[in-house]
């Protein structure tokens, strides 16, 4: 069997390759062969990456964006971890099935729904919460020991450069070093290796080169590094992307338009709002440029509808045949899922007046948000001494303090960059890259659902 390594370099598109900001990949490309993936709904993370290690769409696999809400207990979950959310099996779980007396292995650096999977080595981020109200940087790895030989030869997991303000290529780094380490001491069949460093600056400011060249430059120099020397190692490599990023300049406030129409409720806590998702008639989980809506009652359906028919910024909503057309027709989806204009995005935001605003609205909170805030890659331009206020919050936090990290702002405009659309520009989505020509030969794209296949054809099974 041949032993290969998947780095999902997000947010790369064969537009963003040349030699002036991409050397080594334009110079790889002169060796290798490279084809679009044909954008799958919703184009996010969670959702396409599941479907490119299942080979089946959010319908089967049911992982139906970044977040959905649970119709069980009446909350919306962002950014879940555990891999039995997944309902089909994995491309290494078909390996086995394949060849069950090889010795294949699989390692999972960082691709999401990475716990409690039957990955022999995986290492995730999990921040540590203590009840003091804290939280501190760390990972989860399987085998448990892992986590304390990664951290103890590259230092504690930077997850503040992994996402935020500061988000860098300091967490690709730390990613790609982590893979060598655990490809050295391992040799898995299979790894698989997240560098999100691109994705992150092209939503700040948007898929034009020229603005993101240092990124771009920085993400390069990464790969010219680790891609020869998983190669030296006879590896196979495949580099792909999970979408392309569109220029945006609309955010589009989905829950202030339900809210607008009596259709959002409310619970004040010491003088904030907090969205009552259990007790609206209807709301939106934002997620970039798709949005699931939950409609309560199935006779407000048709005024819900009328609500997002007439908001400016949404292109297409979808309802049952909708659904079931884009392969989203899963129990987890909203009764409607709303796709936003190339140039537009969803927002969480549900409250009218900021000063309304829930305390965590200002601050990196992925889990308590009742959407996917991209606003909280930025720092507040209305702070006058933002380095300041930083230093006083950590202050606070290292003499024991309760304190917010509230750094961040509530201006949606300044968010450049979206994806989740399906784009029609193949150049401007996402693509693979692969020196096993043959593998792609008589095909000008690929489906999402094709990389699971795709993966087992390069390991030759």
């Amino acid at each position: 069997m041949q032993r290969v390594a998947v780095l999902n370099v997000v947010g790369l598109s064969r537009s963003l390759i040349s030699p002036t900001h991409t050397p080594f990949l334009d110079s790889y490309l002169s060796l290798a062969a490279d084809i679009p993936i044909a954008p799958q709904l919703p184009a996010v993370t969670t959702s396409t990456q599941t479907t490119y290690l299942t080979g089946v769409p959010p319908s089967k696999h049911g992982i139906v964006g970044n977040g959905w809400f649970s119709r069980e207990d009446n909350e919306i979950k962002f950014w879940k971890q555990s891999n039995a959310l997944i309902a089909a099996p994995n491309v290494w779980e078909e390996a086995r099935r394949r060849d069950p007396t090889s010795t294949f292995t699989v390692a999972n650096s960082f691709w999401w729904y990475n716990m409690y999977s039957s990955a022999d080595y995986s290492c995730t981020p999990r921040p540590m919460y203590p009840a003091d109200g804290r939280k501190l940087t760390d990972v989860y790895t399987q085998p448990p020991h892992l986590r304390d030989e990664l951290q103890a030869k590259l230092g504690q997991f930077p997850l503040f450069n992994f996402w935020g303000p500061k988000a860098d290529i300091i967490g690709s780094t730390w990613i790609a070093e982590s893979a060598k380490f655990v490809e050295a001491k391992h040799e898995p069949t299979l790894h698989l290796v997240y560098l999100p460093h691109l994705d992150y600056a092209l939503q700040k400011v948007g898929p034009a080169p020229h603005a993101v060249t240092a990124e771009l430059l920085e993400i390069d120099a990464l790969l010219a590094d680790l891609v020869p020397w998983l190669e030296a190692r006879g590896i196979d490599v495949v580099l792909l992307s999970e979408y392309g990023m569109a220029e945006v300049d609309t955010p589009v406030h989905i829950n202030r338009a339900l809210r607008a129409a009596g259709l959002i409720t409310v619970r004040e806590e010491l003088g904030r709002e907090l969205l009552d998702a259990g007790a609206c008639r209807a709301f939106a989980v934002a997620d970039h440029q798709v949005a699931h809506v939950y409609v309560k009652e199935a006779a407000d359906r048709g005024d819900v509808r009328a609500v997002l028919e007439g908001l400016d910024g949404v292109e297409m909503v979808l309802d049952e045949d909708g659904k079931r057309e884009h392969g989203i027709d899963h129990a987890r989806a909203g009764d409607f899922v709303c796709v936003a204009r190339p140039d537009a995005w969803f927002t969480y935001y549900y409250w009218t007046d900021d000063e309304r605003a829930p305390d965590f609205a200002r601050c990196v909170d992925i889990h308590r948000k009742p959407g996917y805030d991209p606003v909280e890659l930025f720092v507040d331009p209305e702070i006058a001494f933002p380095m300041a206020k930083a230093a006083w919050r950590i202050a606070q936090k290292e003499m024991g303090f309760r304190y917010l990290m509230d750094l961040i702002p509530l201006d949606a405009t300044l968010v450049r960059g979206s994806h989740g659309h399906l784009n029609a520009d193949p150049t401007e989505g996402a693509v693979l890259i692969t020196k096993r020509r043959e593998l792609l030969e008589g095909r000008a794209q690929l489906a999402a659902t094709d990389i699971f296949d795709l993966i087992l054809k390069h390991l030759n099974l």
